[in-house]
């Protein structure tokens, strides 16, 4: 039986109802007769601490409940350490929960999962940096037009949801440029132009964009997905079968795989995850069975 659990809550997750599933975890939890400590705090970085500091003095599990900003979140906590990861979906895409085969708005579900203590390895990738605590994340980092898109809604308060992004995608449609990029995967570099490149450590990003549809979260490597330079309206045609995975068919779109990738462009914010990362160059490394996740 779990000795030591700690839950950290989203409440804004989904539309604001990661609050009521946090609140229902919690009370399963307890009916399983597995104690924990609540590390919910009023921001993301005081959580994050919170739970560093747990994880720092022996948590066995921690439970994160919300969107894959909180798995991200919990990742970047528990990767490279003895603490398994339990994810509680309650966002709105909930990708990296699908890709580990978890419930998805179930906390009865997860609950019964943290009780059972079975665990497996997956891979993360590590920003490789001189400070004290690399970021990590593991499912897809987003770095081309669909970082762009999100950086410009990000800037925005309103509307809320989706639409917030889809008018970004609009503004940023007419102006985009195809991105030229230096990239340096397993030691050989290539120049390429592109749409956009990603590296996938998991398949899908944005709530099922299935973006490197054979990605493997336990084969040590990172899929990089490479949109080459097409005109806009073809980019159009071929994007939207990211949904199925069938874009990968179109001869403009490449996959490599690596375990080591350095990613430049001029101007271009990162996003892993659904969250922030940071501005390229970022120099990136698979570490396998670098994070222990609950799972069916």
């Amino acid at each position: 039986m779990t000795t030591h659990v700690g839950l950290v809550v989203n409440p804004t997750a989904g539309k604001h109802r990661g609050h009521a599933l946090g609140q229902r975890l919690a009370a399963e939890l307890h009916s399983a007769g597995i104690g924990f400590t609540d590390l919910s705090a009023e921001t993301g970085i005081a959580a994050e601490g919170k739970a560093r500091r747990a994880v720092a003095e022996g948590l066995d599990v921690l439970v994160v409940a919300g969107g894959d900003g909180m798995a991200h979140l919990g990742a970047n906590v528990c990767a490279g350490t003895d603490t398994a990861l339990a994810i509680a979906a309650a966002g709105t895409g909930n990708d990296i929960a699908r890709a580990l085969s978890l419930p998805i708005h179930d906390p009865v579900e997860l609950a019964r999962l943290v009780a059972q203590g079975h665990t497996a390895r997956v891979d993360a990738i590590r920003q490789e940096t001189r400070l004290a605590d690399p970021r990590w994340f593991v499912g897809v980092l987003a770095g081309g037009f669909d970082a762009i898109v999100n950086e410009r809604a990000n800037r925005w308060a309103w509307p809320k949801g989706q639409m917030r992004y889809n008018l970004a995608v609009m503004r940023e449609l007419p102006v985009f440029r195809p991105i030229p990029y230096r990239l340096v995967l397993d030691g050989a570099e290539r120049e390429v132009s592109a749409m956009l490149v990603a590296v996938a450590n998991a398949e899908s990003y944005g709530g099922g964009m299935r973006v490197c549809p054979d990605a493997d979260l336990a084969d040590g490597l990172a899929d990089v997905l490479i949109v080459h330079d097409i005109p806009v309206p073809q980019f159009l045609r071929v994007f939207p079968k990211v949904f199925t995975g069938t874009h990968v068919d179109h001869p403009a779109v490449e996959i490599v795989r690596a375990r080591s990738v350095r990613l430049e462009a001029a101007g271009i914010v990162a996003y892993a995850d659904g969250e922030r990362f940071g501005p390229l160059p970022l120099d990136l490394r698979v570490e396998p069975g670098a994070l222990t996740v609950i799972v069916p």
